[in-house]
């Protein structure tokens, strides 16, 4: 067995730096959503992925993909987001094996009420503390990482993602 390419101090002080800064980055977006608009992070993606799909509408398998999360976590967040009256679910008009979660116009005033302070909490945490330099220089990091990770480019962020 071969002896593992540890990190050397400056990869792991970048390592640790990346965890954290997500991790405190997800928490306050998290945090800020509930406080204003009652509704976690992950809710607001799925609202915001409707919002800016064609007829605000996905089947549950494409939206599962587009948020990046598992089919029964998704069924679980549909069904609290339907309970809210902010999302509804049909059938499939040929496909009736497939569901298709729609946002609806109460769904709709909730995000767009939401959204300016979701974006204020963006902009003050991630943008604010960068220069434009500096936050040029972070998406093209991200980009290297994002096609080392997403080499077929499914993530909805890939630079050549439509």
């Amino acid at each position: 067995m071969t002896e593992p390419r540890w990190l050397d101090a400056d990869e792991q002080e970048t390592w640790r730096a990346f965890l954290w800064t997500s991790r405190l980055l997800n928490e306050a977006l998290d945090r800020q959503l509930q406080r204003d608009s009652g509704m976690p992070h992950a809710y607001y993606m799925i609202l915001a992925m409707l919002s800016e799909s064609p007829g605000r509408a996905l089947t549950m398998s494409e939206l599962a993909e587009v948020v990046h999360s598992s089919p029964s976590r998704l069924s679980h967040a549909v069904n609290r987001l339907e309970e809210a009256g902010w999302v509804r679910r049909t059938k499939h008009a040929t496909d009736r094996r497939a569901t298709i979660a729609e946002l609806t116009d109460e769904g709709y005033a909730v995000l767009v009420e939401a959204a300016p302070g979701h974006v204020a909490e963006v902009r003050r945490r991630l943008f604010d503390p960068l220069t434009r330099e500096q936050m040029l220089e972070f998406r093209e990091t991200l980009h290297a990482l994002l096609e080392a990770l997403d080499p077929d480019h499914t993530a909805p962020c890939a630079p050549d993602s439509s």
